[in-house]
């Protein structure tokens, strides 16, 4: 009993106080990272992951870096106007889905700093005269979607260097519209989705560092002569019309530009394309359509347009062939790279002749049932090879690429490939290959040195595909200069100690979703042979404990994740070693790291916890009181939040505050625990006094 009171007491001594502080500024978010990208800047090319101002066709290349303490974003609040929490010193604002009717010269003059500002949806309809009189650093304005009815002709004086403009969906049907003033410095206007009909610019549109022009799906079925004249200051200019149907190109109209590219994709008719390029010079030609257009079949006649024009590379992706045979390619003789992805292709004719500049060849999402149908000798001067994504099963064959001596990059993936013994028969005289992708296909089996016909790979792909290593030895021995090794849940054994022996300058290594036996890195290890590694991937590995001895071999690691097992704090012993890493512990078990953990995470440059049962009490302040005062070295602190104590959950740990001293209920009962023991004490001493003079 006594021994439950005096717990009682210690319980109510110290009990904790929590409270959690949010910042009364919920408005808009300051990008606190110390650098990110942004993508900002499209160029015409086939269809890849789309982005907020990609469209069909168009894909982002360019992207700028965003500051700490400069950068802001104030998207979808139902803002009328700026923020007055919002500093001067803003550079990067994302301000679009807002709403902003009318803009004018005091809505941002307060911002003169300002490089980026996206205005993306904000119902503007007017931009008055000097709107951005002051922000001589603006480089990139983004008007996307937002209904325009009128821009003022001095509307965009200010900038001196304004060189991204994107006026895609503003209802504009006349170029007329657009202000000319201060464009001097213009390389890429943006104008898809509108309803223009014809390019013709105003004369004194200024079009002599333009890089990038972009009128995809408006409403363009001719091009003139004089249509193109106001462009013929521009050199290497991308010039996209996809999505428009073009039915007529006046003769001679492409032939005064060089061109960077040109993108006529979704044309009903290539003819028309063919013929009006006469005498043009372009290094790129997407001629691409895409699955909803009913057009015409290509045949061998249409495509001999190509020989009264200079083109390098040429997408004909999901098109039909009429006739397709060898006298097809009869004008491909310039042509260096040739994408031919989703043609409905069974297999390309042999005796195809004057192919010697093709350097590139696409063959992706075509109907192959073997490798030797693509008949790879009418392509002797090849590096670059992609068939991926077949839609039949693909049978890799032998030697079908033996003629390719000069190929570098080799991509097969996504083909359910299944080969009992790969991949030297396979892969015969790929002597010169750098870069293989096998990736999301099927069983594969390796022998020891199973890449000896490809001695210089820098880079091997094995994702999703399930791997049977049919020798003791290493199937990657001989492969002195491999990089880069993907071997996401490739189902391997990782017991085998010498699975990766003989990859001396291996610097990238991902063995995500292989589990390690009883869920635990031993001591000794498969990774004790790739002392050369920099980057370690082992998430979702099914980890539960890594000795703390597992990674000493590993002298040169700058990225280790571990993200997504079961790991508890006493795992980060393993990395006490290591210096000025990116440590990634991501959906772990960890709930208390106790102190003398801490020096081993401040050593390092990055940490992310988030989505880890953190405990929030009084157990682990020591963990709590560091990562405030780190807060610069973590990541992902948005999702890094309090599992327990329940009051807490949910909550982030940045916005906790503990107090863990003594309460005032807790010095009450003190104050009575210490009377009491005074008295106790007190009456203690007079009984013994009395006892030993009773004694004497």
């Amino acid at each position: 009993m006594a021994f439950d009171v005096s717990c009682f007491f210690w319980v109510v001594l110290f009990s904790a106080g929590c409270k959690v502080i949010t910042s009364l500024d919920q408005m808009c978010i300051e990008r606190a990272s110390s650098a990110s990208a942004f993508c900002y800047d499209c160029v015409s090319d086939p269809p890849q992951k789309p982005s907020r101002y990609h469209q069909h066709g168009a894909s982002c290349r360019a992207c700028r870096t965003k500051e700490a303490n400069k950068t802001y974003n104030c998207e979808n609040l139902g803002l009328s106007e700026i923020p007055d929490t919002l500093p001067n010193t803003t550079e990067f604002l994302e301000f679009s889905f807002n709403f902003l009717p009318t803009i004018h010269n005091g809505t941002f003059s307060r911002l003169m700093n300002l490089t980026f500002l996206d205005l993306t949806r904000c119902q503007i309809n007017w931009i008055h005269e000097d709107t951005f009189q002051s922000h001589h650093q603006l480089n990139t304005l983004v008007l996307t979607g937002n209904p325009l009815i009128f821009m003022a002709e001095t509307s965009l004086n200010g900038p001196k260097s304004l060189k991204h403009l994107f006026l895609i969906q503003t209802g504009i049907s006349n170029l007329e519209f657009i202000p000319v003033h201060n464009l001097e410095n213009l390389e890429s206007l943006y104008l898809g989705s509108n309803h223009i009909s014809s390019i013709k610019f105003p004369k004194d549109f200024p079009a002599r560092n333009l890089k990038v022009l972009d009128f995809q799906n408006n409403a363009i079925h001719y091009l003139s002569r004089e249509d193109m004249r106001s462009l013929e200051q521009a050199t290497n200019l991308s010039l996209n019309f996809n999505g428009n149907d073009v039915k007529g190109i006046e003769l001679g109209a492409f032939g005064s530009i060089v061109f960077q590219s040109l993108n006529f994709g979704g044309t009903l008719n290539l003819s028309v394309i063919f013929n009006g390029l006469q005498n043009s010079t372009t290094q790129s030609l997407w001629l691409g359509t895409f699955e909803d257009i009913d057009d015409e079949d290509i045949s061998s006649a249409m495509l001999k347009g190509l020989c009264e024009m200079s083109v390098e590379s040429l997408n004909l992706q999901k098109h039909h062939f009429s006739d397709f045979s060898s006298t097809t390619f009869q004008c491909f003789t310039q042509i260096q790279e040739l994408d031919l992805t989703a043609t409905h292709l069974a297999g390309l004719p042999s005796g195809i002749k004057g192919l010697n500049l093709l350097k590139k060849l696409v063959l992706s999402v075509n109907h192959f049932d073997q490798l030797c149908q693509i008949s790879a000798a009418n392509f002797p001067s090849l590096t670059h090879l992609y068939v991926r994504g077949n839609v039949k099963k693909l049978h890799l064959g032998v030697g079908c690429l033996e003629k390719l001596g000069n190929l570098q990059i080799l991509d097969l993936s996504h083909n359910a490939i299944e080969a009992s013994d790969c991949c030297n028969l396979q892969l015969r005289n790929l002597s010169h290959l750098q870069t293989l992708n096998l990736s999301h296909n099927e069983l594969l089996g390796l022998q020891s040195q199973a890449f000896k016909e490809c001695p210089r790979l820098e880079l091997l792909d094995l994702a999703f595909t399930r791997l049977h290593i049919n020798a003791p030895q290493s199937p990657f021995q001989n492969l002195h200069f491999l990089q880069v090794l993907n071997l996401t849940y490739c189902f391997l054994d990782t017991s085998n100690q010498h699975l990766l022996a003989g990859l001396p300058d291996l610097r990238h290594l991902n063995l995500k979703g292989n589990h390690f036996q009883d869920g635990t890195i031993m001591k000794t290890n498969l990774l004790q042979t790739v002392g050369s590694l920099e980057i370690l991937i082992l998430s979702s590995c099914g980890l539960l404990s890594i000795d703390q001895q597992a990674f000493h071999g590993l002298g040169k690691i700058s990225h280790v994740d571990l993200s997504h097992n079961s790991l508890t704090c006493d795992s980060i012993a393993s990395v006490s070693h290591f210096k000025g890493i990116y440590l990634n512990l991501a959906a772990n078990s960890i709930n208390i790291i106790p102190p003398h953990l801490l020096p081993i995470l401040s050593q390092q440059s990055t940490i992310n916890f988030s989505h880890n049962p953190l405990d929030c009490t009084c157990s682990n302040i020591h963990f709590l009181t560091w990562y405030k005062e780190n807060l610069h070295k973590l990541e992902g602190s948005e999702e890094t939040t309090c599992a327990n104590p329940p009051s807490l959950r949910g909550v982030k740990l940045s916005d906790v505050k503990l107090s863990c001293g003594i309460t005032a209920i807790g010095i009450f009962f003190l104050t009575v625990f210490l009377l009491l023991f005074t008295i106790l004490l007190f009456f203690a001493v007079k009984n013994l006094l009395r006892w030993k003079y009773r004694h004497i």
